[in-house]
């Protein structure tokens, strides 16, 4: 940390010795009348510069180096645009003019290369979401967007751990399969994850491998969230939103300046609680009552127009009443759907704390960046847990041990240095990235008075396991783009990541009232695991507005140790290899009508090496985790946005998956069974979503929205034996209300036909439902 401080303090005077050189860049937001545009947020994209358009509707920006910059403007009014601007050997005075966003498409800006552009520029298909397509979608959890993104699934068993899978690439593990970054931090595992969205700029999808700038763990893709950044304009907001099965959610926020044009601040929060979908029979309750808190502060401090300092902390605390809603069987959960028979309830306590720091250095010949992060994550029941499903007393599962374990930390940091602002024909990144992580886990398997029926030739003990993982790993990476005219384009990157793991067992027998008893002796093992990711993309900008790729990239999730049981008669521990996977693709994007209609479209083909295939055994409560076989998984995508006539606006995003194994042997009883040509698990073989939303102005400011949607999600299996499947269902959704510049008010409804179906299952069976018909209202102010 000391280092990273001098290195910070270091890079603020070097900036300093530039404060004064440089050119005004001046201008004025207008609407189609001329008349002017307050409040708009202007920005120089990869730079320090940001500013709001005045009462008058003018911005202003000193001290801007020579060069050709982008301007970026969002208003939630207009549509997004980005405008080139040249600053050569004179000040610069620029008009830019909005149109409303009800007559056409935003020009969506995105990192997904590390550095602001143009989503439509970027060789690599990317999904994205707006704040207003946000609220238009009603997502308030990142597993809302299955089907909005094609060929992305996402679902939970009902403890708020997302597992998404994109283009059949998945995993049922805590190592994800799809990284999550969150302004710029990767949520590591799902123990430090957070999936509630509010406060929400964009989130941008990335589909496909991104080992090259991403590395561990980006094996389908990558999903950024960013959230509202602080700038020179006090802004606020406030929600309320009530609905059916007691749910409520609030959130308010404010951002502005301490000290106008150097320090800023923002605070937001949420507070999100739900009464209840599902009845516990054992007792008539409620058995999945639960409420949460997130909580996102940010202080930037503007040094001068080349270097900031970000800080930014997130706090979620979170109270489940119900972690693991599971029937016995998918035949349970469907034919007596939202009722479980559970004789062992508890509250999950799950309290989560994210902090990072952000240097940025915006220069002449480099832009620079570092990002040191720590992740907490504390996370216990504080009764057993039923670990059989039924009334009866056999299986439950503890891990109430205390402070000193379930509590996972991460620490991470990034240097990533850039080519400057100023476009050119060269653009480069290249960096060093590092984590730590320490993860101690126990956990006890408790057979109560009715063990006999699950087997177990005793009862009233406890099998109690210790896992302690310690894993550090550093990378180093680098990728560049080349323009050979205004038509040729050619990518290329590399990275190379280095791994460590650590991991620690040990193995207890405990009867009832009595003490525990040593069944293994603490056990350690080590592993190292070393990753090249390439990537390279060619592209062909047939104009500005059509553009035509081909790239091929590499991922990898990293590999680890597993036990294969609680059996002390058993090896304690294995190494199982890094999965790696190579994306061939090919695509194309295209913007036609003045930016009314966008088509873009997409073919892929993955092959998967060393498929890591994790179990969940039982009553162990362990997963075990092994490299089982090779998958192959090809499709296409289609993504199509258009504004038909003032205020109609349609979209129809499709994706098709065919993923199957095209080597799997797994241990059954003894002997390998052979699952060739079995599907892939969590991957519906279609997605489909089409939505069409009517904006009509009712009298002065104010406006009518009517919204319908109908999202398709096709056959799908849960195990790898594929005996678990889930037929294709549709969901229909609906909203409808007024907007006003200063208020909101909806009506919604998710899931009208009240279809039942299946969205998460373990292979042993067990199984839970995806919402209900849900419905409500939300009203919105901003200030």
């Amino acid at each position: 940390m000391k280092k990273i401080i001098i290195l910070i303090l270091t890079l603020t005077c070097f900036c300093s010795a530039y404060a004064q050189s440089g050119y005004q860049l001046s201008g004025t937001i207008t609407d189609i009348h001329g008349q002017p545009v307050p409040g708009a947020t202007v920005k120089l994209l990869n730079t320090n510069y940001i500013s709001s358009s005045g009462k008058n509707g003018k911005f202003h920006f000193a001290r801007v180096p020579a060069g050709k910059y982008t301007v970026n403007i969002i208003d939630q009014h207009f549509a997004e645009v980005n405008t080139e601007v040249t600053i050569s050997d004179r000040d610069q005075e620029i008009t830019i003019q909005l149109i409303e966003s009800s007559k056409r498409l935003d020009e969506v800006v995105v990192t997904a290369q590390k550095r602001e552009e143009e989503v439509q520029h970027v060789p690599v298909g990317i999904s994205t979401l707006s704040a207003k397509q946000i609220q238009d979608y009603r997502v308030w959890n990142l597993k809302d967007i299955t089907a909005i993104v094609p060929n992305l699934y996402s679902a939970s068993p009902g403890d708020n751990r997302n597992v998404t899978g994109i283009r059949g690439i998945t995993t049922t593990s805590y190592d994800p399969a799809v990284t999550t970054y969150l302004d710029g931090v990767s949520q590591f595992s799902l123990d430090t994850y957070i999936p509630q969205l509010f406060d929400v700029e964009r989130v941008e999808v990335l589909r496909g491998p991104q080992g090259t700038l991403y590395g561990r763990n980006a094996m389908g893709g990558v999903i950024n969230v960013v959230t509202r950044q602080p700038t020179n304009e006090f802004r606020g907001f406030a929600e309320a939103s009530a609905g059916n099965y007691g749910q409520q959610r609030y959130t308010i926020g404010i951002t502005g300046p301490l000290v106008t044009d150097k320090l800023f601040f923002g605070a937001a929060g949420l507070y999100n609680s739900l009464g209840g979908f599902y009845t516990n029979l054992f007792n008539n309750t409620k058995l999945d009552k639960q409420h949460s808190i997130l909580g996102n502060y940010y202080l930037k401090y503007l040094a001068s127009e080349k270097f900031s300092l970000t800080l930014n902390v997130k706090n979620y605390i979170n109270r489940n009443n119900g972690p693991f809603t599971l029937a016995g069987s998918p035949a349970d959960a469907l034919s007596q759907p939202f009722k479980l028979d559970q004789n062992a309830t508890t509250t999950m306590i799950d309290n989560i704390f994210n902090a990072s720091l952000a240097a940025n250095y915006a220069g002449r010949a480099f832009n620079f960046t570092s990002v040191s992060t720590y992740q907490e994550n504390y996370r216990y029941y504080t009764k057993p847990i039923d670990g059989d499903f039924s009334p009866l007393d056999a299986v439950s599962v503890i891990n109430n041990y205390g402070h000193a374990f379930n509590k996972v930390k991460v620490g991470t940091q990034e240097f990533k240095f850039s080519s400057p602002a100023s476009e050119s024909n060269f653009k480069w990144a290249t960096g060093l990235y590092g984590f730590y992580r320490y993860a101690p886990t126990k956990v006890g398997t408790h057979f109560g008075d009715d063990a006999a029926a699950v087997g177990s030739p005793m009862n009233d003990f406890t099998s109690i396991n210790t896992n302690v993982e310690r894993n550090y790993g550093a990378a180093v990476y680098g990728q560049a783009t080349y323009s050979f005219n205004a038509q040729w384009d050619v990518t290329a990157g590399i990275r190379y990541d280095y791994e460590h793991k650590k991991e620690e067992v040990k193995g207890e027998f405990q009867p009832d009232g009595g003490a525990a008893e040593l069944t293994q002796n603490d056990t350690s093992s080590t592993a190292t695991f070393h990753a090249f990711t390439p990537k390279i993309s060619l592209s062909y900008h047939v104009t500005d507005r059509n553009n035509v790729y081909a790239s091929y990239s590499r991922g990898f999730r990293a590999g680890g140790i597993s036990q294969i049981s609680s059996d002390p008669s058993e090896p304690p521990l294995f190494a199982y290899k890094p999965e790696y996977s190579d994306n061939y693709e090919i695509g194309s994007k295209n913007s036609y009508f003045n930016n009314r209609l966008r088509v873009n479209l997409c073919i892929f083909y993955t092959l998967i090496n060393n498929a890591q295939v994790p179990t969940l055994i039982l009553p162990d409560a362990i997963t075990v985790t092994k490299n089982a076989g090779k998958l192959n998984s090809k499709g296409a995508e289609a993504e199509v946005a258009a504004t038909l006539l003032k205020g109609l606006d349609v979209y129809y995003n499709f994706g098709y998956t065919h993923a199957r194994y095209t080597s799997l042997e797994l241990p059954n009883n003894g002997a390998a069974v052979n699952l060739k040509g079995n599907h892939q698990i969590y991957t519906p073989d279609v997605t489909s979503m089409l939505a069409l939303q009517y904006s009509c102005p009712l009298n002065q400011g104010v406006k009518l929205v009517v919204r319908g949607e109908w999202r398709y999600l096709g056959d799908q299996y849960f195990d790898l034996a594929n005996q678990i499947e889930q037929k294709a269902y549709s969901i229909f959704n609906a909203r409808l209300g007024v907007s006003t510049k200063r208020f909101d008010l909806f009506l919604w409804g998710s899931n009208l036909a009240d279809k039942h179906y299946i969205d998460y299952a373990y292979d042993f069976g067990a199984s839970h439902l995806g919402n209900p018909r849900v419905y409500g209202a939300t009203l919105r102010t901003r200030f």
